[in-house]
């Protein structure tokens, strides 16, 4: 083990491509390439800098010299002007060029958008490969029977597969709103230290239209359609926050889920996937916990307390810019996708590499259908010339006693025999089997399952088609 602490998210719980987003080496280069652009445009529009410059600036973009910006940083207590020196260094023909006219923050939060709209694409990707496996799932169970529950008890029936479109809908919506967001996102541009482009307009001496298009080309040369219109120093800080939402939101629906399934480990109608070799206790080897579910709700409590971080940090700033973001922002924004990575990839191996078992739903049906039937028998009867103020006190009486044998003495659930022996109710075994099919109980479960899959998963699976193919990273 190494001698200092290490983030579980990045050591147990992330996958590669979300960390590679949020790693140094792509922050940084991110940087130079904002200088990048920054010089082409400006050079586009006038400024004496040459084509010698911008191709040496290009050249050194990913050779990072991090112990020389670590050294400039513990002298100038300043992270962007160590940087700025130990790009210098590797180009000493641009040197003088880099950064011209910018402040901190073009390359700061330029490049936390650019950062932030990469990991929430790559989310994407793993929310609509979340969304197609739910798919399958619903598909294959969309007819299989179970007993539904309100408040944890046995309420109407329903089918697995109605259940799972349950599931489907909210990431559906957690869909919706990280699309929003995502086509919503700007850069900040250069607009200077207090957001009026006054340094730039001394550079362009005085020419306004030149400042403006000088936006322009930065964003079109990262790949944005825009920068923000007005800002002070930096971009509104609720910016952030509407991405943590987005999160926060997933988190939600992924807790949902797990918790979920956590009881349905518990009824023993579902198995997350257990390796051969896994252990699920280290004291009772028999047992089999749904870890993987209680870390989504783990992980998942963190992401939505975490969504507080840039909502208190938004209130907070201070006129045109004040620092107490910046802190935050390093931990909260990449820690925050981490987190929803790692929530994403255990929802997909759960509900793809699960086990449903019939068996047992079957059984659990069969415990609670007789009560929930009393009703059917008491109409069936009543259409056959009962009289049915007397069929509902007979239910009564023989409900009350068949609950009490089944608290108090552990009994099996016998009330559809004494129906059937009970001469007010005058049915026969084949009447009461035609009552009790379970088709008679699911209502139109089956039917909205089907409908949903067709109406609601598969066209968003059509439309994002481009973001299916991921699979599950677990690492422990």
């Amino acid at each position: 083990m190494n001698g200092v602490y290490e983030n579980p998210l990045c050591t147990r719980y992330a996958g590669e491509e979300m960390k590679k987003i949020f790693s140094a080496d792509n922050k940084f280069s991110t940087w130079r390439k904002l200088w990048v652009a920054l010089a082409e445009s400006e050079k586009e529009l006038g400024l004496d800098i040459t084509d010698s410059q911008i191709a040496q600036m290009k050249e050194h973009i990913y050779d990072i010299d991090y112990d020389r910006a670590a050294e400039y940083e513990s002298r100038f207590r300043h992270d962007v002007m160590a940087h700025v020196h130990t790009y210098g260094e590797a180009c000493p023909l641009a040197k003088p060029v880099i950064h011209l006219g910018a402040t901190s923050c073009y390359v700061g939060d330029n490049t936390d958008i650019i950062l932030m709209k990469e990991a929430m694409l790559r989310i994407k990707t793993l929310l609509v490969s979340t969304i197609a496996v739910i798919g399958d799932f619903a598909e294959k169970y969309k007819d299989v029977p179970t007993l539904a529950f309100t408040h944890f008890q046995a309420a109407q029936p329903t089918t697995v597969g109605k259940r799972a479109c349950l599931w489907a809908q909210d990431l559906i919506m957690d869909l919706e709103h990280l699309d929003f967001v995502l086509d919503s996102l700007k850069l900040l541009g250069c607009k200077g230290t207090t957001g009026t482009g006054a340094s730039f307009l001394e550079l362009f001496e005085g020419d306004g239209e030149k400042v403006k298009k000088l936006e322009k080309l930065i964003a079109k040369k990262m790949g944005f359609e825009a920068c923000v219109s007005v800002s002070g120093q930096t971009y509104s800080r609720k910016t952030d926050y509407f991405v943590m939402s987005v999160l926060s939101g997933i988190a939600q629906s992924a807790s949902k889920f797990a918790n979920d399934i956590r009881l349905l480990s518990h009824l023993k109608e579902f198995d997350e996937p257990f390796e051969s070799g896994q252990i699920g206790s280290s004291a009772m080897a028999y047992k089999r916990n749904p870890m993987r579910s209680e870390r989504i709700c783990a992980l998942a409590r963190y992401v939505m307390t975490d969504s507080l971080n840039p909502a208190i940090t938004a209130a907070t700033q201070w006129l045109e810019r004040s620092l107490d973001d910046s802190a935050n922002k390093r931990i909260s924004i990449p820690e925050g996708f981490l987190a929803t990575d790692g929530i994403l990839n255990l929802y997909m191996n759960i509900i793809s590499g699960g086990t449903i078992y019939p068996y047992v739903t079957r059984k659990h049906l069969n415990e609670e259908l007789p009560f929930m039937a009393t009703e059917n028998i008491i109409m069936y009867c009543t259409r056959k010339g009962g009289d049915r103020q007397e069929l509902h006190e007979a239910v009564r009486e023989i409900s009350v006693e068949v609950t009490k044998r089944i608290k108090l003495e552990g009994c099996d659930n016998d009330l559809l025999e004494r129906i059937l022996n009970d001469k007010r109710f005058d049915l026969t075994e084949h009447e009461l089997n035609k009552i009790m099919d379970i088709n008679n109980f699911v209502g139109l479960a089956p039917q909205q399952a089907e409908e949903f899959i067709e109406n609601n998963i598969k066209p968003v699976l059509k439309k994002n088609s481009d973001f299916l193919g991921a699979e599950a990273q677990i690492n422990v």
